[in-house]
């Protein structure tokens, strides 16, 4: 069985970026389980003075991306920056390692928000995961008004959503056989 975690950057209850991992984690194949995490909004603000006293929300999190085979971050662009929250959450695990050599699939939910998306994968790529890039896609998503039904029978999105799966799983395995 392989385990995916899915990190949504938004907080918004209406989000497309949390709409569209939710699409996600329901499209996956029986030997796949994708969990959308939500305790982004739950960790505090990174403090270096923290390490080794961090709070349990910090280590909850850190703990459930050990347990993962893989990860899909999907996060919108504030004033081209990364959000804030999703930041905050990658800052906690710079120094602990949960994201070295992880397979990463980083998805960009409106293509017109290119900033933040390098950058993102830019911070990815320093905290030493491994992003895929043909998992690591523009979905367009905004402005479609789809629901997570709509998302998932989509002739344009649904297609995305599967080669986002297969790529990020294909190099999941591809992984495992390295470290067998």
């Amino acid at each position: 069985m392989i385990e995916i975690l899915a990190l949504s950057g938004s907080l918004r209850q209406a989000s497309i970026n949390t709409k569209l991992l939710t699409a996600i984690t329901r499209a996956a194949p029986d030997n796949i389980t994708i969990n959308l995490f939500s305790g982004l909004g739950a960790l505090p603000f990174f403090n270096p003075d923290l390490e080794g006293l961090e709070p349990d929300s910090v280590l909850a999190f850190r703990k459930v991306l050990s347990a993962s085979d893989g990860v899909i971050i999907s996060s919108p662009e504030y004033a081209h920056g990364i959000t804030g929250v999703m930041k905050n959450a990658l800052d906690w695990i710079v120094g602990s390692g949960e994201f070295m050599n992880k397979p990463v699939a980083v998805l960009n939910a409106a293509p017109r928000s290119s900033t933040a998306y390098e950058t993102l994968k830019e911070v990815v790529r320093t905290i030493d995961a491994k992003i895929i890039p043909d998992a690591s896609i523009d979905i367009p998503v905004l402005g479609r008004d789809l629901d997570v039904s709509g998302l998932l029978s989509d002739p344009e999105i649904a297609p995305l959503i599967d080669r986002v799966i297969s790529s990020l799983t294909m190099a999941i395995n591809a992984t495992a056989d390295c470290v067998t």
